[in-house]
């Protein structure tokens, strides 16, 4: 039995590491950055995610 999310999830994480191998020419295998660097690049991204939620939250407001 598969889970279709689950399935879904995973295609989503394999073209995104696709998208980054073309933009960077490596993976996140690379050794070159430090554990402060890889913390940082995470924060980044978690606050793209916040503006997206907010965005989101912000239409979905004005259909109602």
């Amino acid at each position: 039995m598969t889970d279709r999310n689950v399935e879904a999830v995973r295609q989503l994480l394999l073209d995104r590491s696709e998208v980054g191998i073309k933009k960077y020419g490596t993976t996140t295998d690379r050794n070159d950055l430090g554990l402060y660097q890889w913390l940082n690049h995470a924060l980044m991204e978690s606050l793209d995610h916040c503006v997206y939620l907010k965005r989101a939250i912000s239409s979905y407001r004005d259909w109602e």
